[in-house]
């Protein structure tokens, strides 16, 4: 059985509570969370592949390395980096560099990577049609509503000719960015844990790769158009706060998620909707 914890709203409330007064205290804003090392290393993921991954590595290889794991589930893009800020976790795994670089810009955070451990693609899935060249005109595409996935989604479907972005955007792409949008889509921007849901009010959705496993969509075989592995800088890392990355705990977890047992599980398990990275 799984021995993975997870927060109560109570818990969560009171880790947002108190990240608040951590950003209004007069402390050094840049200190490490948390200077103990002696306890568990207690790391904040997605459910899926993440804390998945994590459990792997708890169950099949961390007490060799003489590391004591414990994963803590979370099912948003914003609490497990504000509870890595406030030191009510560890460390976090879940999310890519242009992500964390837009919200450290807006959340005054100063989290870091550690490694990058695999690849989510994203994806256009639906429950109407079978092909992207089948939608119809005036469709309704749910894109995640967060800056740095919507413009993912949108570079998604401009790389696969659905639409057109303007020359020179980057990860703040919205559709006022689109140049052509010859089908007439419209978007509909959702919470990204919410876009699975929307497939049977929408006419296809662009969903991230952890949240279409989730929802029982394997991104390798059920999306339209999927995002490549090549160049992708949208890789998935454990990270911690600035200052914590030398935490011993840190580096053999971070030595672990990189080992030769971790990529056979991640290919084996997921069977190319993830892809290791290193």
């Amino acid at each position: 059985m799984r021995n993975t914890a997870k927060l109560t709203t109570a818990l969560l409330a009171a880790g947002a509570l108190t990240f608040g007064l951590t950003a209004c205290g007069s402390e050094d804003s840049t200190s490490a969370g948390s200077s103990d090392t002696s306890g568990p290393l207690v790391v904040a993921a997605s459910p899926v592949p993440h804390a998945e991954i994590l459990n792997y590595v708890k169950d099949n290889l961390a007490k060799k390395a003489g590391l004591d794991l414990e994963v803590k589930e979370f099912t948003d893009y914003v609490t497990p980096n504000t509870a890595t800020e406030d030191g009510s976790v560890d460390a976090n795994y879940f999310q890519n560099q242009p992500y964390l670089d837009d919200f450290n810009k807006k959340n005054g955070t100063h989290i870091v990577p550690v490694v990058t451990v695999h690849l989510e693609p994203l994806g256009l899935y639906s429950h109407k049609v079978k092909s992207a060249d089948a939608l119809k005109s005036g469709a309704t595409i749910a894109v995640p509503n967060d800056s740095v996935n919507e413009a993912r989604a949108l570079k998604l479907l401009d790389a696969n000719g659905i639409i057109t972005l303007k020359d020179g955007v980057g990860n703040d792409a919205t559709p006022a960015d689109i140049a052509k949008n010859p089908k007439n889509l419209k978007f509909k921007e959702l919470e990204a844990a919410q876009t699975p849901r929307s497939l049977d009010d929408v006419d296809a959705a662009v969903i991230n790769g952890n949240y279409a496993i989730e929802a029982d969509l394997s991104p390798a075989k059920d999306a339209l158009v999927l995002e490549s592995a090549t160049d992708n800088p949208y890789g998935n890392f454990l990270a911690v706060k600035d200052g914590n990355e030398d935490d011993p705990r840190v580096k053999k977890l971070a030595k672990l998620l990189t080992s030769d047992e971790v990529k056979k599980f991640i290919e084996d398990k997921y069977d190319g909707s993830v892809i290791p990275s290193f």
